[in-house]
């Protein structure tokens, strides 16, 4: 595996002695968020988030403008330019690498013009015009694996062998970026937990997130803060799965994920602090 990833104006340590697990923090500017209740819409109280995730360790914000719970709408593009550009603009001189979750090419271009690092797609850029959006940049890119789409995914997802099924996927998408001239050093892949997968299928993806990673030889995002494989495994809300999502980030690092994207980063900076130093 590469020593860094490759994320526009930033080379962050992925597989190098200094090497630590990186937390993305999680920024929802979105009405509708599944986990915030979209208290963030604002973009006032959306950079005061921001900062405060920077106070607090983050490594790199995650700027999302569209709900991609299950069962969510789609978004038009107007309206998720509307919601994440100003926040773009806002926060790309704050220091820390600006991710941007979206399916959309037309939003992969104008967040790349824009000043953003890292392209986080729940679709492994699999839409017409998404590979060409990102090749010829720098930023980084965040292959996910989704069955089906948000409005549908949940609805009972099945595989014959969901480590094998996803692994193959994210090999394809991979293969895809490479044809069109994109460097190795600046993929990442996303198992897509929660995304068109059981209980049991996230389990299974969590237990094998060591084999995958080394199997694709790139590093591996985990993400899953809050999710309702959380509640299903504790009883759970959402407003009280803190303990859940740092149990999984701690297991997903501890089988080698390089980056955990989560809601909590305080917590989970502090936690990893923790296991890295009896570690």
């Amino acid at each position: 595996m590469q020593q860094y990833l490759q994320c526009g104006r930033y080379r962050l340590p992925i597989n190098t002695p200094e090497a630590r697990p990186l937390v993305m923090g999680i920024l929802n500017i979105t009405p509708d968020s599944f986990s915030d209740g979209g208290k963030f819409h604002s973009l006032d109280f959306a950079l005061s988030h921001a900062e405060q995730m920077i106070a607090d360790g983050v490594d790199i914000i995650d700027i999302g403008g569209e709900s991609s719970r299950p069962g969510s709408p789609a978004l038009s593009l107007e309206k998720e330019l509307d919601h994440v550009m100003p926040a773009i603009y806002a926060l790309r001189d704050c220091g820390k690498p600006l991710s941007i979750d979206t399916y959309k090419p037309i939003v992969m271009r104008e967040a790349i013009a824009a000043g953003a690092d890292l392209i986080n797609d729940i679709n492994g850029f699999r839409s017409p015009g998404a590979l060409q959006a990102v090749a010829e940049s720098d930023c980084g890119l965040c292959v996910m694996h989704m069955q089906a789409d948000p409005q549908t995914m949940q609805i009972n997802p099945q595989y014959q062998d969901v480590v094998t099924q996803v692994t193959l996927f994210l090999k394809e998408r991979v293969a895809a970026l490479e044809q069109d001239g994109v460097a190795r050093n600046r993929i990442s892949i996303d198992l897509g937990f929660g995304f068109g997968k059981t209980l049991a299928h996230n389990l299974a993806l969590l237990q094998s997130i060591g084999v995958i990673q080394k199997l694709l030889d790139l590093p591996l995002l985990a993400g899953i803060s809050r999710k309702s494989m959380l509640g299903e495994l504790t009883g759970k809300p959402i407003e009280r799965r803190l303990a859940g999502s740092l149990a999984a980030a701690l297991a997903a690092v501890a089988r080698g994920a390089k980056i955990v994207r989560v809601h909590d980063v305080a917590e989970t900076v502090d936690a990893l602090k923790v296991w890295q130093a009896v570690g």
